[in-house]
């Protein structure tokens, strides 16, 4: 069992923009459902911080797939002194408790008492394993007892008892697992379908309908089967990824030698091969060799990439052309597929908007609509002289038909079918508030290198601006550029490295925020600037500004060499545009959001950048405040505003922003857990593709929640008016809720 002792035991959670921590999405896999009961925190602390000698142990409870199990869990475990926390994974079934028991049986037994068996898990045990398949011949049974029974009554073929004895049948081999938890869930005042549906056919039993408790019994239980299927489709669809990186993977010893091992058992450093053909096991930097490698399982992008010495190679991503040998940069449980799995299961956990809503109304509507039953079996006959029969079958009706079940379960199967649709693209949404919130965007600010641009500039131009630097200014400005990561920094340290210029030891160093860098190379100080920069310093002149002009007219961005005197000298960098950055700017004034680029550069790059790629309006000479500030003004004006970046220099316009899109996040820790769309590759065009498909979701969403009230509504008028069945009620409830997850499911297909 996974026991890990902890002095005191951390939790590592995500938070996203003061979105409430809630349960990951839920399956139906098991005849449980969400009628009742908003869901609780995934993870639930019950006393004070964990104490010295506590510890984690996991579970696997097959029965827990909704918050009502969890919720039912929660209050039981509760109860036992020496449990301080719950941690509830309902995607993979998966019950994490911190306790300082001596043992873990209290728990087990606990969790047996209110009719589910906890399992633990061992150590390396993997995080899902299929249930145990169940057996055909009980609801074979139901069936052929249901349809007996009816049989029997309608042809008038047999006594009453025989009747109601072939219908026992049916409801025992098909029901008592509804019955089961129908109880339990009474037991904790719990009305969830169970113990409606429990409360129905009990109520049918009792005023003599038996062939119709026995039908509506066997239906429910298929409809049930049919639904968790259908779910299992939305889950599989995240725990799919988990299959993607292989078991085993090829090491190379101490002594040279290839041995095979577990890819969990491999340790940072080690040196992996793969061949053509093969998945890579493991996150890692190529060493040796080249070759093509299909990235889309990570990053979505259609088209092979070419790996050579010093690239960086992603697990579940699979090798094509030639043997390729990489480093191992990140444990298996940490590589960025694990990283992206980890974030969708947390992800289904953030409830979206309209999954906060219909929560709450669901827990309004049921006990509501429980006591108009309750009246209408009643009232009419003590008060109307209506007849009991009648008013009380009409009652269980309503009981079976009422049920909020279609409309909780349709919000969360719609999330998860979108966010695993965006995993496939490359596109890592951090929650249901994102991917719903995406379509009410109308306008979206962009950073400029990195994002519409390559990222990856050149040198361009130098003027030495006399002739006695001319010859050691590119050296100076190579050593101050050499301790930046910024791309116009690289691009003439990359210039410098090209001519085979040697460069200079740098002391006390300093990087100026949206400005450049200062440093003292042989006691002298230097900076490396923008124009800014230089204005900052007080030492432009009009001739400089004529020079500066000239090339940033042609969309160049210039960086001056100075000493304490004044510039030295000017380097011109200029950046490519990439050319899904045109298509994508074009998508998006096609769905009819404007654009607006904010960039440290010069005004006159900005501008010549956003005419070659058609953005509507662009800034340029901005600090990281100035952006936050652009984005501020425009929320003044009621726009709905997205950021794109991909930089330090972006974090506080990408946090202001409804939604931050990080560009490039493969591979980037911070990116992945701190973006609200994290963007697995370069390609700007996965901004238009969420914006439809959050569009979409929020268009399948509303249609769900309208199918199931206008449906309810009809059904509960034609209940009132004594023109319902109740098996006639089973299919209106079922029914309705395999439709509204069959429209959730086609946010799945490709």
């Amino acid at each position: 069992m996974s026991d890990s002792h902890h002095t005191p035991h951390k939790h590592d959670h995500t938070h996203d923009h003061g979105t409430e921590k809630l349960t990951p999405v839920h399956n139906h896999g098991h005849g449980g459902s969400c009628c009742s009961g908003g869901p609780a925190p995934a993870v639930v602390t019950l006393s004070e911080a964990p104490t010295a000698g506590s510890r984690l142990s996991t579970f696997r409870i097959e029965a827990m797939d909704c918050p009502t199990e969890q919720t039912l869990i929660q209050n039981k475990l509760g109860k036992i002194a020496g449990v301080q926390q719950l941690e509830f994974n309902l995607i993979n079934r998966i019950l994490g408790v911190t306790h300082d028991l001596p043992s873990t049986a209290p728990i087990i037994d606990a969790i047996k008492s209110i009719g589910m068996q906890a399992d633990p898990i061992e150590e390396g045990a993997p995080a899902a394993t299929p249930p145990a398949k169940k057996h055909w011949w009980p609801l074979a049974v139901s069936g052929l007892g249901a349809l007996g029974a009816e049989v029997l009554h309608f042809t008038n073929a047999a006594p009453t008892w025989v009747i109601a004895l072939v219908a026992l049948v049916s409801i025992l081999s098909g029901g008592l697992g509804t019955y089961k938890k129908g109880w339990i869930a009474l037991k904790n005042l719990n009305l969830n379908i169970n113990a409606l549906m429990s409360i129905a056919v009990t109520g049918a039993i009792l005023i003599g309908q038996w062939p119709e408790a026995a039908m509506v019994m066997f239906l429910f239980t298929v409809a049930e089967l049919i639904e968790a299927k259908s779910l299992d489709r939305a889950r599989n669809a995240i725990s799919g990824l988990m299959q993607m990186t292989p078991e085993q993977a090829t090491v190379r010893q101490p002594d040279g030698s290839w041995v095979e091992q577990e890819v969990k058992s491999i340790e940072l450093g080690a040196v992996v091969r793969v061949k053509p053909g093969e998945r890579i096991g493991l996150d890692g930097e190529v060493t040796a060799g080249q070759s093509t490698v299909d990235q889309a399982p990570i990053t979505g992008e259609s088209l092979p990439i070419e790996k050579t010495v010093g690239d960086k190679v992603f697990a579940g991503t699979i090798n094509q052309a030639g043997s390729l040998e990489y480093s191992v940069t990140a444990a298996a449980n940490n590589s960025t597929l694990a990283r992206i799995i980890h974030a969708v299961e947390q992800a289904q956990g953030a409830r979206a908007p309209t999954q906060r809503f219909v929560d709450s109304f669901s827990k309004i509507y049921t006990p509501a609509v429980f006591l108009f039953a309750l009246g209408v079996a009643v009232i009419p006959p003590l008060f109307m002289a209506g007849a009991w029969f009648d008013w009380i079958y009409r009652a269980l009706v309503l009981l079976v038909v009422a049920c909020p079940c279609a409309l909780v379960i349709s919000t969360p199967v719609t999330i998860v079918s979108g966010l695993a649709a965006a995993a496939r693209k490359g596109i890592l949404i951090k929650g249901g508030v994102y991917l719903e919130g995406g379509y009410k965007l109308d306008y979206l600010a962009l950073d400029k290198t990195g994002t519409i641009t390559h990222g990856k500039p050149v040198q361009t131009d130098y003027l030495a601006l006399f002739p006695t630097v001319e010859d050691s200014a590119p050296a100076l400005a190579a050593s101050l550029a050499g301790r930046s990561d910024h791309p116009v920094s690289l691009a003439i340290a990359n210039a410098a490295v090209d001519k085979n210029l040697s460069t200079h030891v740098v002391d006390n160093f300093e990087a100026l925020a949206g400005r450049g860098v200062r440093g003292d190379i042989n006691g002298e100080t230097y900076h490396l600037g923008n124009h800014r920069l230089v204005e900052d310093l007080g030492l432009c002149s009009p001739a400089l500004e004529e020079k500066l002009f000239a090339l940033e007219k042609q969309g160049k961005s210039v960086v001056l060499l100075l000493d304490k005197s004044g510039p030295l000298a000017l380097f011109a960098v200029a950046d490519t545009v990439k050319d899904s950055s045109r298509e994508a700017i074009q998508q998006l004034h096609e769905l009819g959001i404007k654009t607006l680029m904010l960039t440290g550069d010069n005004t006159h790059t900005a501008q010549a950048i956003a005419a070659q790629v058609g953005i509507d309006q662009a800034q340029g000479d901005l600090l990281p405040t100035d952006k936050l500030h652009a984005i501020e003004t425009l929320y003044t004006q009621g726009r709905r505003v997205g950021m794109v970046g991909d930089g330090i220099n972006d974090a506080p316009a990408l946090a202001r922003a409804e939604i931050g899109f990080a560009m490039a996040a493969a591979g980037t820790d911070t990116a992945i857990e701190t973006a609200d769309v994290a963007l697995m590759d370069d390609d700007l065009r996965k901004i238009p593709a969420f914006i439809r498909l959050s569009r979409q979701t929020s268009s399948i969403l509303k249609q769900n929640i309208a199918l199931a009230l206008v449906i309810k509504a009809i059904f509960l008028a034609v209940t009132f008016m004594g023109m319902a069945t109740m098996w006639m009620a089973v299919f209106a409830d079922m029914g309705v809720s395999l439709l509204v997850v069959f429209n959730g499911l086609r946010l799945l297909r490709k």
